[in-house]
């Protein structure tokens, strides 16, 4: 008789089941109206649950936000190639760029929670935000001094790094939430241009502008 490991099976399959269609109905509820005003009675009745129903999966509101928070960092990872380095570890921002275009609620998710984070010092997203942006400025800010140990570009102080790598992330933002109000707009043609701006600018040794 052939041995294998199996997945789970009857009630509890269904249960993680459940799970994740209520956490993808969350993700919704939250990027196109924000945490606070997006209600768990709608979230039950867009995944046909009643709100006792939801909260045997989810016991708190924060609960559920959370297990947004960790779907959102699952679907948006192992984007870039972590064996690259230097300048081009940072054109691979291009690539994350391509990934807002083909999956805008993603996009709206975090743009929304941010907004939300930023304006109140109690959001329960504030913490996993700062903690998101920290770790993409660091990583960006270590490859770019890379470029600068191996000899790609010319020198450049840890300080002037991470302010050009934060500027980065700012108009990579910014385009994102332009293109967010008007989708006619070139969101990808446009940041690729002025990423391209910005690696011209490093080999040359001067600052980029944005």
């Amino acid at each position: 008789m052939a041995s294998g490991t199996r997945g789970p099976r009857g009630p509890y399959r269904t249960g993680i089941k459940t799970r994740e269609q209520i956490v993808l109905a969350a993700a919704k509820a939250f990027g196109e109206k924000g945490y606070r005003a997006a209600s768990l009675r709608q979230i039950a009745t867009d995944v046909g649950l009643s709100p006792a129903a939801l909260l045997r999966h989810f016991e708190r509101k924060e609960d559920l936000l959370a297990a947004v928070l960790n779907w959102w960092e699952d679907e948006t990872a192992h984007r870039e190639n972590p064996d690259l380095q230097g300048l081009r570890a940072i054109d691979q921002l291009r690539t994350s760029m391509a990934y807002h275009l083909e999956h805008r609620g993603l996009l709206e998710l975090f743009i929304t929670l941010t907004s939300e984070a930023a304006a109140n010092p109690e959001h329960p997203a504030r913490d996993f935000v700062r903690r998101r942006y920290a770790q993409v400025v660091r990583t960006k800010t270590d490859q770019l001094l890379q470029a600068v140990q191996t000899g790609e570009i010319p020198p450049l102080t840890e300080a002037d790094a991470e302010s050009d790598i934060r500027a980065l992330l700012a108009v990579m933002d910014g385009l994102e939430l332009q293109w967010l109000l008007d989708p006619n707009m070139d969101l990808v043609g446009t940041f690729n241009r002025y990423l391209d701006h910005a690696l011209a600018c490093w080999r040359a040794g001067t600052r980029p502008m944005p």
